[in-house]
């Protein structure tokens, strides 16, 4: 991230996830960052995180729920940049526990923007994911939710005041939960390889690739944008393969909740559909067309099986290998 000028400081929250250890170790390296404050509810992921920092004086450890307005009120105390990773991701628990998704990823959101707003935060990049595209289930709907309410909060905001914008992209390969890993698991204990459907296909992006993006996001962002990265997409039955051609399959069935075909931008957004450098930029209505920025065709959308680029299979052994050698390293 290039931050010109005065050194600032950043507050990631939900920073003891993938992400968020991904994003620390980049600001880490960054001279113009004089404080990096983590902010997770999970003492013991903070425990381990210490370990692995050394607990290097750039970093700050704050114990919070985003649920709690006046918690996060007093971390946001001069912060400069926040990076908002906290959320419940999980679609099947998701439609089990519905309240508990919506306390965290939709009031835990509108806490955030309260919070930045009083406190005269400079910027805001929220994250969200694919399922937020027309969502199906109600994790999606959460994060749709609190993409609206982020995109929206700048009408909250003086013109001087607060910017917000959000990034949205699909699976990232090797995060906790995700399918890749779930199913190396499965193939180093020998057994049958689990799939939903062998007809679906999903996006795919790497770790420091979502870290560029919010990077890209915090140098380009006038507010109110929702930037969206140009990645490759892979068929699940190629995936399987490049883990291994000879195992047993077991097809299981769609869970609830799940898409064959994971969308980033619907065709209602295409509409408002700008593309950057190897990213995409839908914006509000009535708004200030992006520097070095052209309009999308008309009927654009962006999905997962519609992607012109998608992983072949070496490529997809590739990127099994390099997930496998960081997990079991």
């Amino acid at each position: 991230m290039k931050i010109r000028g005065e050194t600032q400081s950043v507050l990631i929250t939900g920073a003891t996830g993938s992400f968020g250890n991904a994003m620390v170790s980049s600001l880490m390296a960054n001279k113009k960052v004089s404080k990096i404050v983590v902010f997770s509810r999970d003492e013991l992921k903070q425990y381990e995180m210490r370990k692995r920092f050394q607990n290097n004086n750039k970093l700050r450890w704050f114990l919070g729920d985003i649920r709690d307005e006046s918690r996060l009120a007093r971390a946001f105390r001069s912060i400069d940049i926040v990076i908002h990773a906290a959320a419940l991701k999980q679609v099947d628990t998701a439609e089990y526990n519905p309240i508990e998704f919506v306390k965290t990823n939709v009031y835990g959101s509108q806490n955030v923007i309260e919070a930045a707003i009083d406190c005269g935060v400079k910027k805001v990049v929220a994250l969200s994911t694919d399922k937020a595209s027309s969502p199906i289930n109600l994790y999606g709907a959460t994060k749709l939710t609190a993409d609206k309410l982020f995109i929206s909060a700048k009408s909250y905001s003086t013109p001087k005041g607060t910017k917000f914008s959000v990034v949205r992209y699909g699976n990232v390969g090797g995060s906790r939960g995700s399918v890749i890993p779930h199913l190396l698991d499965l193939n180093r204990r020998g057994l049958p390889l689990t799939v939903t459907d062998m007809g679906m296909t999903r996006f795919h992006i790497r770790l420091e690739q979502a870290v560029d993006l919010v990077h890209f996001a915090l140098r380009s962002m006038s507010g109110g944008e929702l930037f969206v990265p140009e990645i490759p997409s892979y068929r699940l039955k190629d995936l399987v393969s490049a883990i291994n051609p000879k195992a047993k399959i077991d097809v299981v069935g769609v869970r609830p909740g799940e898409k064959i075909h994971e969308e980033m931008i619907s065709l209602d957004e295409g509409r408002r559909t700008y593309y950057l450098n190897k990213c995409f930029a839908v914006v509000p209505e009535n708004f200030i067309k992006p520097v070095n920025a052209r309009k999308v065709p008309t009927g654009f959308y962006y999905t997962s099986d519609n992607n012109p680029r998608f992983l072949n299979l070496k490529e997809l052994k590739e990127e099994v290998n390099l997930i496998e050698g960081k997990l079991y390293s």
